[in-house]
């Protein structure tokens, strides 16, 4: 695969349907894909060099920081391989999403620090797992 040219794997993720968002080590926003765009609802020219709080909603903030912190320090994140991490989201238009996303750690040409995810919308499937929950628990009480 050495001789797959890098252009045709970055022709990749500007194209993917899932979210593709590469931070530097500040948190700012430095790749946004059509993905990403798609998901959110922000196209990439208004996020690019803005904080990733844009999409996190302010109580889960505090502890995104610290996570993105602690792991940068690690050099190493434990959602890479097979942990997907699970969390709330914001839209551009203000609507909650559930997303899933791996994460990776990234180092650049000179040395600096990113960190990249692939970024997966859930929010439907999470509604219809929690309407299947209350299905089985209405279905309980009603046979009690």
């Amino acid at each position: 695969m050495a001789d797959l040219d890098s252009a045709v794997v970055l022709g990749m993720a500007v194209q993917a349907p899932d979210g593709i968002v590469i931070i530097d080590s500040e948190g700012l926003i430095r790749y946004w894909n059509r993905g990403a765009e798609r998901i959110f609802g922000f196209p990439a020219a208004d996020v690019a060099g803005r904080s990733l709080d844009v999409i996190i909603p302010e109580r889960h903030r505090k502890r995104h920081q610290d996570g993105f912190e602690a792991a940068m320090e690690r050099g190493y994140s434990k959602y890479g391989d097979a942990d997907l991490l699970n969390v709330p989201a914001l839209a551009a238009d203000g609507r909650k999403l559930s997303i899933e996303f791996s994460v990776v750690l990234l180092a650049g040409p000179d040395g600096s620090s990113y960190c990249g995810a692939v970024i997966r919308d859930v929010t439907a499937r999470r509604e219809r797992e929690r309407e299947r929950e209350l299905m089985r628990r209405r279905a309980e009480t009603t046979a009690v």
